[in-house]
């Protein structure tokens, strides 16, 4: 079976993370809410990793493209993540976003740090 763009994507963007010292906890993490690419511990910050790629930029760059309805199943998907995972609950949390733009052979990424907060 052949892998998709995105999920190439998110390959890389697991081993992106791991070069940067970042231990990653689960992967594609689903609730009945919606779904988290990437779990990751960066020192003691629990960070939920919204993987974003983008071929062409003529619809908008990787990075605009996470709305305000996916931003809240993000949200929504973490803090069940965190109800069933009680070892983390001490943990700050942090929402970023990983994203990709170009060709994948010469990925460009982009890292957003706190790219958008729980309210």
């Amino acid at each position: 079976m052949q892998n998709t763009s995105g999920e190439i994507a998110e390959q890389m963007a697991r081993e992106y993370l791991v070069k940067n010292g970042i231990k990653v906890l689960d992967t594609n993490y689903r609730s009945r809410c919606g779904e988290i690419d990437i779990i990751a511990m960066d020192n003691d910050i629990i960070a939920f990793v919204e993987v974003r790629y983008r071929h062409s930029n003529a619809f908008g760059m990787a990075h605009e493209t996470v709305g305000p309805a996916k931003r809240r199943r993000i949200i929504q998907t973490a803090q069940h993540y965190l109800q069933s995972n009680r070892k983390f609950s001490n943990h700050a949390a942090r929402f970023d976003l990983l994203c990709l733009d170009g060709d994948l052979d010469q990925a460009n990424f982009q890292w957003f740090k706190s790219a958008f907060m729980a309210s």
